[in-house]
């Protein structure tokens, strides 16, 4: 019966270890397009050589939750950006779910001028904060995207490692939306994009206006 237990725990523990690697490799090859894509865009504030100061947090399951998603009837609004541009939305749903043992609750936006670009007609967007903001991770916040068609049956896997910066982190010019407070948790992401290594003034001020005075709180 020992012998039993024991290849079952070998088995178990082995399964365990594919199963984290597997995550980390999916992390990492995320990434990896990700830092490509700087290449490629046309607006990109990053060269090739910006790309080693990019940085993240080691890929963490724990931050990868399955969250319920509740449909909005909301009307148009402006959310404003770090430059002063305001830009079109409207509240698309909330997803629900527990982290670290508390509720939280993401609200899912929807961009009226992209949504009538066939590219991004299914595209959705989760600016957030959280309490790393100004310390391991860029103050102004940071950003999901997904699709109309991820969430299948009113259930979505919100994975807080793919969570990354907006361009304003990098470079100034850019109309960053501003996370609105519903979308400032409080708690610590400790997933996803840290700070730029090669920073500049806009994102100097922004991580000194939003750093938290003590983190406890």
């Amino acid at each position: 019966m020992k012998t039993i237990t024991a290849l079952l725990l070998l088995f178990l523990t082995a399964g365990q270890l594919v199963c984290a690697q597997n995550f980390s490799q999916e992390i990492d090859k995320h990434r990896q397009k990700y830092k490509q894509e700087f290449l490629h865009s046309a607006n990109s504030p990053l060269k090739k050589a910006d790309l080693a100061f990019l940085d993240f947090f080691e890929p963490d399951s724990t931050y990868r939750v399955t969250a319920r998603f509740e449909k909005s009837k909301s009307t148009a609004f402006e959310m404003p950006t770090y430059s002063g541009v305001n830009k079109t939305y409207v509240k698309y749903g909330e997803l629900k779910f527990r982290l670290n043992g508390r509720r939280q609750t993401l609200s899912v936006y929807r961009s009226l001028s992209l949504q009538s670009l066939a590219k991004y007609k299914d595209y959705l967007f989760i600016p957030f904060k959280d309490k790393t903001n100004g310390m391991e991770t860029y103050g102004g916040g940071r950003y999901l995207d997904l699709k109309t068609t991820d969430l299948k049956d009113n259930v979505y896997t919100l994975d807080f490692n793919k969570a990354y910066n907006p361009y304003c982190a990098y470079s100034d010019g850019f109309n960053c939306p501003i996370p609105p407070s519903e979308n400032h948790l409080s708690i610590e992401i400790l997933a996803g994009e840290k700070k730029f290594g090669k920073e500049h003034e806009q994102a100097k001020l922004q991580e000194t206006d939003s750093k938290p005075k003590n983190r406890l709180n």
